[in-house]
């Protein structure tokens, strides 16, 4: 991430950050300890939304699925406020025309034991983000060797958090570079489309918007999803949680990959097969209200 001091950002607004208790932090001062546990066991959980007109879009939704996530990994995380205000530190005075992608980060803290390390980052939405979501994005399925339901089987493993472990994440995503596509959905081993690494999948069956249902199979709950389905009306359009295989996702009319800096990215070719644009896509970017 390329920083530059707080007061420079308005000439060059690459990014900023901001720590809980000290506020805005110079390029090269250090934020994380050797010996963080975000850093050595990726323990931690972070949140992202996109920064429009200077404004934190669904800042609540997102600081309550931060709220729940810390919970269920047991991280006393400090007053909702406080965290409001430092999200207000980190933005202040950012140009209102630049879009941007501000991340709030919570680790467990020092090994040795302490408070939890919180600090925010805001840099501008990379322009691949812009080009995915004006031009459409190629695909591949991935199988994550695991049945649609098991991780919400799992009681002692908290499913559908937004961790700092992002191991398999990386992976997944290096795995699309070598193969030459943009994304790639994970397939669990009962056939089923589950999820992006970094994003939820929406597809459009008749006049029907829909999305894989977190509750049954653990992925993560995506906010942008959440907003699209519940303004479906406002499209002429009906909602609905499925489940959904591949064969299923070829046959769609529509297919969406979402997340909150990228908005809607629609699918263009899904595993080598090439799409018809769907028309409703223009309509979709209107209602999320992400510039294309």
């Amino acid at each position: 991430m390329v920083m530059s001091s707080p007061g420079n950002v308005a000439a060059d607004p690459t990014g900023r950050i901001a720590v809980l208790g000290r506020g805005p932090v110079p390029a090269g001062e250090p934020v994380l300890r050797g010996d963080d546990l975000g850093v050595l066991h990726g323990d931690g959980l972070f949140e992202t939304m996109h920064l429009r007109q200077g404004r934190p879009w669904l800042r609540d939704e997102h600081l309550a699925r931060l709220a729940a996530a810390a919970f269920a990994v047991e991280l006393v995380l400090p007053p909702t406020a406080a965290l409001v205000d430092l999200l207000d530190e980190v933005r202040e005075g950012w140009p209102a025309q630049v879009e941007g992608a501000l991340r709030l980060v919570c680790t467990r803290g020092p090994q040795a034991g302490g408070p939890p390390t919180i600090y925010a980052t805001l840099n501008g939405v990379p322009t691949s983000s812009r080009v995915a979501r004006r031009d459409g994005i190629s695909v591949a399925t991935l199988p994550l060797g695991i049945p649609a339901d098991a991780r919400n089987g799992l009681s002692w493993l908290p499913a559908g958090i937004k961790s700092t472990s992002y191991a398999v994440n990386s992976a997944a995503r290096r795995w699309a570079d070598r193969a030459g596509v943009d994304d790639v959905l994970w397939i669990s081993s009962d056939g089923y489309v589950l999820e992006g690494p970094t994003a939820n999948v929406v597809w459009l069956t008749g006049d029907t918007l829909c999305t894989v249902p977190a509750a049954t199979t653990g992925i993560l709950a995506g906010t942008t999803v959440a907003w699209l389905l519940a303004h479906a009306t406002e499209l002429g359009l009906s909602a609905a949680e499925r489940m959904v295989t591949t064969a299923q996702l070829h046959a769609a009319d529509g297919v969406w990959l979402t997340s909150s800096v990228r908005g809607a990215a629609e699918v263009h070719t899904l595993d080598g097969v090439r799409r018809t644009r769907c028309p409703r896509t223009p309509a979709v970017h209107a209602l999320l209200g992400f510039p294309v």
